[in-house]
């Protein structure tokens, strides 16, 4: 039971690394900054509406879903 347990926080601790590894990169290479992405704020605070990247983030994340199903077929 143990040894289940310790497996999946494994591999759930890899999926979150590397889920932030990529928001890293990709925060790098510009996304965040789409046409559609709102910033606004005042003194001391601000506040981030990512639509445009929400958006191809879905679009992304639908696709590769459609790719693996259509594979396991």
């Amino acid at each position: 039971m143990f040894q289940q347990i310790g497996r999946a926080m494994l591999i759930v601790g890899a999926i979150v690394a590397g889920a932030g590894a990529l928001v890293y990169l990709l925060g790098r290479g510009g996304v965040g900054k789409l046409p559609g992405d709102l910033s606004f704020g005042g003194r001391g605070w601000r506040v981030y509406v990512l639509l445009g990247t929400s958006i191809i983030l879905s679009v992304v994340i639908t696709v590769i879903l459609w790719v693996i199903t259509r594979v396991r077929r």
